[in-house]
C-alpha cells in the first residue's frame, strides 16, 4: 500500500506529554542535579511516600526497572530453584523471565479471550505439589479477577505477585491494582501510563517484614552500608527519575481519565463493525475493575474463517492504518509458551488456545491523553470505511 502524506498519528506521543509539563519537569531535574543527591536520596523517598499514599499501599519501594521488581519480589517471597510459579503466557517476556532467572519453573495458565487476563479457573487447574506462587498480569490497564485468584491462593497456600506494569491507577473493587496480593510490581518505562525518562520501577506491599526485605534486596542485601545479610541485587531508583515521577504522579488521574474518554469514543464507533468478514470486538470490561487503557486493544472475530485467515485480515487492517499514517501495534505476536526460550517446557502451540487466538487477532490502537478529537476521528474512519 502507498503511504499517505497526512500528519502521522503515533501509538503514543511522549513529546506532547512533555510539552504540557515541561517547565515543571525541567525545574525538578535541574534542582535534583544541583542537589548532589543522585541515588536513593530525598527525591526517591518523596516519590515512594507519594506513590504509596496514592495507591493506599503501606509501603512503596523504588527500584531500577519493572523487570528487577519482579525478580526482587520472587527473592523476597523465598521462591527457590525447582519451585513452580503460575503465570500468563500472554504478556511481555519479563514476567516469565524473572521466574526462570531465579531458577524456578514458569507454569502457564491461559487467558480469558474477552479480557486478555489470566483465568482463575485455569490457574487452579495448573496448581501442583511444587507450586509456590502466582504472578498475575493486569494487562492493558484492566485488573484480573482478584477475588477469585486470592481465594484460590489462600486455599492452596500460595503467594501472589501482581505485575502492574500496565495498570498504574486501575482499581479493583475498593483497592488499587498492585495492593491486593503479597507484592505489587510496577514499571515506569517511557511507554507506560506513568513513566519516567528512562528505566524505573517500584514494588508495593502492606507487610512490614516484606518491606524490610525488599529494601534490603534492592541494595545488595544490605540494611546497613557494607553489612550484607542476604544475596541481593543492585536495583536502585535514581533521584532524577524519582523527581520526574513525582511530577507526573500529580497528573496520572486526569491522564487516565482522558484515556478512558478516548476509549469510550472508540467503543461507540467501532463496536460490532465489520472488516472483510470479521467483526471488530472492542475491549470487554469486568464488573469489579476500572480500565485505564494503557492500551486500547481490539480483536477480529469470525466463526467462518481459519485462525490464519483472521491473522491475515488483522495484518491487512494494520496496513490500512499505516497507509493513513496511523501507527498500531501487536502486543503480543507470539505467546510465551511458543517462544524459543521456553520450548524445553514442552507446551504445544494449542495448549493455550485463547492466548494463541489473541496473538493472531488483536491490534492496539493509538490511545494517549493528548490524542485530539480530530485524530481520533481519523483512526475511526480508517477502521470503518468500506
Amino acid at each position: 500500500m502507498e503511504q499517505t502524506t497526512l500528519k502521522p498519528i503515533p501509538l503514543l506521543d511522549l513529546q506532547a506529554q512533555y510539552k504540557q509539563i515541561q517547565s515543571e519537569i525541567e525545574t525538578a531535574v535541574i534542582d535534583t542535579l544541583r542537589s548532589g543527591h543522585y541515588v536513593l536520596g530525598p527525591q526517591v523517598k518523596n516519590f515512594e511516600q507519594s506513590a504509596g499514599e496514592f495507591l493506599g499501599a503501606k509501603h512503596a519501594i523504588g527500584c531500577a526497572n519493572g523487570s528487577d521488581a519482579l525478580y526482587i519480589a520472587l527473592l523476597a517471597l523465598d521462591i527457590k530453584p525447582g519451585d513452580e510459579v503460575i503465570t500468563t503466557p500472554f504478556t511481555y517476556v519479563a514476567t516469565a523471565e524473572a521466574i526462570t532467572q531465579i531458577g524456578a519453573v514458569p507454569v502457564f495458565a491461559d487467558i480469558d479471550i474477552n479480557t486478555f487476563n489470566i483465568k482463575a479457573s485455569d490457574i487452579e487447574a495448573k496448581i501442583g505439589p511444587k507450586t509456590r506462587a502466582i504472578i498475575v498480569v493486569h494487562l492493558y490497564g484492566q485488573a484480573c479477577e482478584m477475588t477469585e485468584i486470592m481465594e484460590l491462593a489462600d486455599r492452596h497456600g500460595l503467594k501472589v505477585i501482581e505485575d502492574t506494569a500496565q495498570s498504574f491507577g486501575t482499581k479493583y473493587l475498593d483497592k488499587f491494582a498492585g495492593t491486593i496480593g503479597d507484592i505489587g510490581t510496577y514499571s515506569f518505562y517511557p511507554t507506560k501510563n506513568l513513566s519516567c525518562a528512562g528505566d524505573g520501577g517500584m514494588l508495593t506491599t502492606n507487610s512490614d517484614a516484606l518491606n524490610e526485605r525488599l529494601r534490603r534486596i534492592r541494595a545488595h542485601g544490605s540494611s546497613r552500608r557494607y553489612y550484607h545479610d542476604e544475596l541481593g541485587v543492585n536495583s536502585r531508583l535514581d533521584e532524577v527519575q524519582a523527581a520526574i515521577l513525582k511530577i507526573k504522579l500529580k497528573h496520572i488521574s486526569s491522564w487516565n481519565q482522558a484515556r478512558a474518554q478516548i476509549a469510550s469514543r472508540y467503543d461507540i464507533a467501532l463496536s460490532g463493525r465489520e472488516f472483510q468478514g470479521c467483526t471488530i470486538i472492542t475491549p470487554s470490561l469486568i464488573n469489579n475493575s476500572t480500565h485505564i487503557y494503557h492500551q486500547y486493544t481490539i480483536r477480529l472475530e469470525s466463526n467462518k474463517l481459519s485462525l490464519e485467515d483472521i491473522e491475515s485480515k488483522r495484518n491487512l487492517l494494520r496496513e490500512r492504518l499505516l497507509a493513513q499514517g496511523i501507527s498500531s501495534e501487536i502486543y503480543y505476536p507470539l505467546p510465551l509458551h511458543m517462544q524459543k526460550i521456553y520450548t524445553d517446557l514442552g507446551y504445544a502451540d494449542s495448549a493455550m488456545p485463547n492466548s494463541l487466538l489473541a496473538s493472531k487477532s488483536i491490534l492496539c490502537l493509538p490511545v494517549y491523553p493528548e490524542l485530539s478529537n480530530s485524530d481520533q476521528d481519523r483512526v475511526i474512519e480508517a477502521l470503518i470505511k468500506n
